[in-house]
């Protein structure tokens, strides 16, 4: 038996409850208990109500395409395997190409995170909630990038009507992450897992998003 020390894991899903801050007009999650335990139950069942975008979480193309997938449809690839995440701490409105081109290089993996916050506002709403600039998102695109991240709420701005970034993601047919909490996690390379649910109507999925060390080199890591 191995005495190797497993693979460290981070969980960069932001907890999710009845006060979990959801956008204006969203649906928030609610909780009921359909059955509990007693003389005549034995177990408890709970009914949940909630928008899918609450917490961390996948949109589908059907989010912001009217002719787009719904999440279900969606080939899980994307969502699993090597990743960088990237800090952009206090970078303003827009992550624009500067604030990651410190750690872009040639073995780029095809999933890339970005940290916007000294500390996720996990308990609140944040109107001033930092976006992706469009650019920035057809750059990581002509790189090979499949799957772009953040931790804020959205990859457009919140006061958005054009949500430009969210029509670049659709143009160029990458998958997106947002909610994520990266307060914890340094700059670098892991295994992002972070699948959504098999919703066959839904234009979005929450997801249990987590980070695994790479145990590889990075020359044998694979970059799909």
């Amino acid at each position: 038996m191995s005495s190797s020390a497993p693979p460290r894991l981070w969980d960069i899903s932001p907890p999710v409850h009845d006060t979990a801050p959801v956008f204006p007009g969203d649906t928030p999650y609610r909780q009921r208990w359909a059955a509990t335990l007693g003389p005549g139950c034995p177990v408890n069942v709970s009914e949940i109500t909630l928008s899918p975008h609450v917490g961390a979480h996948a949109d589908a193309p059907l989010h912001y395409d009217p002719e787009g997938a719904a999440i279900g449809e969606l080939d899980l690839a994307p969502f699993l395997g090597p990743c960088r995440v990237i800090h952009a701490i206090d970078c303003g409105p827009l992550v624009e190409w500067r604030h990651i081109a410190h750690a872009v290089d040639d073995a780029l993996p095809a999933r890339v995170l970005v940290r916007t916050y000294t500390r996720m506002p996990v308990e609140r709403w944040d109107p001033q909630l930092a976006g992706y600039a469009p650019e920035t998102i057809e750059a990581l695109a002509d790189r090979g990038v499949r799957l772009v991240g953040i931790d804020t709420a959205s990859i457009d701005p919140a006061d958005s009507k054009r949500l430009d970034s969210h029509q670049v993601i659709r143009r160029r047919g990458l998958r997106v992450l947002e909610n994520l909490v990266l307060d914890a996690v340094p700059e670098g390379d892991y295994e992002l897992i972070a699948l959504p649910l098999r919703l066959t109507q839904a234009d979005a999925s929450p997801v249990r998003a987590v980070l695994r060390e790479l145990l590889l080199s990075s020359s044998k890591q694979p970059l799909a």
